[in-house]
């Protein structure tokens, strides 16, 4: 999950890479559940495998050279995740809330071999995975705190998010922390941004973890507005 909006009108949500289920029992992959605080992979491990998120959510970290965290990206369901650098995983992967992940092998990725549908549906996610991140990038640093965090909620609520009577109400199964580090501000301006869009009126935080949208327009109005 990358802070980008899609531009397809056909009611679904970006940017999910998301790949259809195997069409054969001949394609190779294997399901696991993982469980919330695991670790599906480090930075440095041997990049065997590309991982479709199915449910739950995990999260991409990278360790500075002056010790700080850098969020990468998260991945929600139908994400793809894991595309090497070189041989090798360039990020940390743990799951912070309990996950079905699918492993496709490396192989389906760089050849089309005995399945080419699923390697081009592979390739097709990594190239969109260059393009989400190339956007994200571009809004870490255009794009002021209250826009970041209204474009962080608002990805959510679409990717997310189901129908209540007072709006849309979705999980954030990250921490502040987490938001802070992945949208490039701090954990207090994080929380004061959150009690802004709740003073507008616009959402509202049945816990900590849970967050009703109450206006749409709110949001995105705020997710476009530099202040």
């Amino acid at each position: 999950m990358y802070v980008t909006h899609s531009t397809q009108t056909d009611g679904t949500h970006g940017p999910c890479h998301a790949i259809a289920a195997p069409q054969s029992r001949k394609q190779a992959h294997v399901w696991t559940r993982h469980t919330t605080g695991s670790h599906l992979f480090h930075e440095g491990d041997a990049a065997a495998f590309v991982y479709e998120v199915r449910s739950g959510s995990v999260r991409l970290t990278r360790v500075l050279e002056n010790g700080r965290r850098q969020v990468i990206a998260f991945g929600l369901p139908g994400d793809i995740i894991g595309f090497p650098n070189g041989d090798r995983h360039h990020t940390d992967c743990d799951i912070i809330a309990n996950a079905d992940i699918v492993a496709y092998p490396r192989r389906m990725l760089e050849t089309e071999g005995a399945d080419p549908q699923t390697h081009q549906r592979l390739l097709d996610a990594a190239l969109n995975e260059i393009t989400a991140m190339q956007d994200h990038f571009m809004m870490l640093g255009r794009k002021s705190a209250v826009e970041k965090v209204a474009s962080f909620l608002l990805v959510l609520a679409q990717r997310t998010g189901t129908l209540s009577d007072g709006g849309m109400m979705f999980s954030l199964p990250m921490s502040r922390a987490d938001i802070a580090d992945f949208l490039g501000l701090t954990v207090e301006t994080v929380s004061r941004t959150f009690s802004l869009l709740r003073k507008r009126g616009i959402i509202s935080l049945e816990t900590p973890q849970t967050v009703s949208v109450h206006d749409h327009g709110g949001l995105v109005a705020a997710s476009q507005d530099p202040e």
